[in-house]
């Protein structure tokens, strides 16, 4: 890996393409670098894990709304939509958008935390629609895919977005943008101006992730794919982009982010390097923010060690800055305690989300959101005696640049009415690559087979893990093979019309 400095440099001074990020990102996006095996292996697991949530969450609002928006933009040999018919396609643009928001929707896909967030596999949506539109095959949708979350781990190791209180698909725009590069095999400097317009293009506030959360949130990814779908298919036409769209004295990093003394560190492999940042990514094995994660897992350990959890008299979880911040008490927000909020809200509620888990010793994707859980008189009283705290040596392990002493953890104090302390402690997730039982293979299918239970066939289910585990081998015009077909009579539809 090469660590390159970036910094804004006023207009006067002309900075050569070669300098620019975008351009370092590009020829990322063309290099011929040799395949990792455990990468290829890795995106497998996560077509199956974005499979797993997608087809969970299709009869939920915001993925009907957005399959309707689609269905409504049909196309010869185009792309699948989750839950449709294989043989009825659409452009791939709009079915990126409906697949994109499908896997987003349950927030319980992968993740990569860094100085910034990001949900790596809101990757693949629009790189599979794509390589379906333009009969690519297996291997060509392996390789977009390895560098697509080259990119957007690298780009969160480097650079923060939410400093600044901008939303991290601003990631998400140029690593897919790069990932079409390779999908499609086109020339650098194509794939440098689709970047540069990718980025412009996805810059959006965080608000979409505080106060009430709204259904954006499983929209706002979607979005991003789309959008880069459309930059890239505009510079392939000839047209430009703003340049330089980091370092120029009016573009994002200079108007938006560090300004213009900013000095950002972007890791990125060398020429003909290998790409592994997927295997630095990790998924969920809860429907939750992934700074939850292993909270639910100290939660379950408490639920057998607590015989009565009505002699609790409080709970103080100990942690890193950002999970105390963003999904505590810390971020300030009064929805985070409001048993009415929406499920957005309070899948970034750690307060809500252990009290649950430390009540049912469990987590399940739609029972622990239900309003009669979240009004449950037991959990409102848990919940409201829960404070978080940043615990300076909890962040230093959140930022620890070796994954392996990479942490996301906390530590939990719960105080009795008779005064005991009970303590428990834990630094990753279980199902973390370095937590007491890594993911594999196995616990991908098994996540799918979960979550489409009674949803789809056994045959259906059957078929695609077979087909997606043999995605290498699968020919031009094959990679329909990867949607996931359901009864047309299951899926529901809108009652609300709009303009398509």
């Amino acid at each position: 890996m090469k660590v390159h400095r970036v910094k804004t440099y006023p207009s006067k001074f002309k900075l050569k393409k070669k300098d620019q990020l975008a351009w370092k990102i590009a020829k990322v996006s063309t290099d011929k670098a040799t395949l990792n095996q455990n990468s290829i292996e890795m995106v497998i697991n996560r077509i199956i894990d974005n499979a797993s949530v997608a087809i969970a969450s299709l009869n939920r609002k915001s993925v009907i709304s957005a399959r309707e928006m689609a269905i409504s933009h049909p196309k010869k040999n185009g792309a699948t939509i989750f839950g449709v018919n294989s043989k009825k396609l659409f452009d791939c643009e709009w079915a990126a958008w409906a697949n994109g928001t499908a896997v987003r929707e349950l927030d319980f896909h992968d993740t990569f935390l860094a100085a910034d967030y990001s949900h790596p596999g809101d990757n693949i949506p629009p790189l599979i629609s794509v390589a379906q539109q333009n009969k690519k095959n297996g291997l060509d949708l392996i390789k977009s895919i390895i560098t697509a979350y080259e990119i957007q781990v690298n780009l969160v190791k480097g650079i923060c977005l939410h400093k600044h209180k901008i939303d991290h698909i601003a990631h998400l725009g140029p690593s897919v943008a790069a990932g079409l590069g390779t999908l499609l095999n086109l020339k650098t400097d194509i794939v440098y101006q689709g970047i540069q317009q990718a980025l412009h293009t996805t810059i959006s506030t965080r608000q979409s992730r505080k106060g009430e959360i709204s259904s954006w949130k499983a929209f706002a990814p979607a979005h991003a794919g789309k959008l880069a779908i459309e930059a890239i298919d505009r510079v392939m036409r000839g047209e430009g982009a703003p340049s330089p769209i980091y370092e120029g004295e009016d573009s994002i990093i200079s108007q938006i982010l560090d300004g213009k003394n900013a000095l950002y560190k972007v890791p990125l492999p060398k020429n003909k390097e290998s790409k592994k940042a997927i295997l630095e990514t990790y998924t969920k094995e809860y429907s939750a923010e992934y700074q939850a994660q292993a909270i639910i897992d100290i939660a379950k350990k408490l639920n057998k060690k607590i015989s009565n959890l009505n002699q609790i008299k409080k709970i103080d979880i100990y942690t890193s800055h950002h999970t105390h911040n963003v999904i505590g008490t810390g971020s300030n927000d009064p929805q985070k305690l409001d048993s009415s909020a929406s499920r957005e809200t309070l899948d970034h509620s750690i307060m809500y989300i252990f009290a649950v888990a430390l009540e049912d010793g469990n987590w399940h994707h739609i029972k622990s959101y239900s309003k009669q859980r979240s009004h449950k008189k037991s959990t409102i009283k848990l919940w409201h005696n829960i404070k978080t705290h940043e615990d300076k040596k909890w962040t230093k392990k959140y930022h620890d640049l070796n994954p392996k002493r990479k942490c996301f953890g906390a530590k939990v104090v719960i105080i009795m009415n008779n005064g005991k302390k009970i303590i428990e402690t834990l630094e990753r997730a279980d199902a973390h690559p370095y937590g007491l039982r890594p993911f594999e293979r196995k616990d991908y299918i098994q996540k799918f087979k979960t979550l489409t239970e009674g949803i789809i066939t056994k045959n259906e289910t059957n078929r695609f893990l077979n087909d997606v585990q043999n995605l290498r081998k699968l020919k031009s015009k094959q990679l329909y093979k990867l949607n996931v077909e359901i009864n047309s009579k299951k899926l529901k539809t809108n009652s609300k019309k709009g303009i398509f």
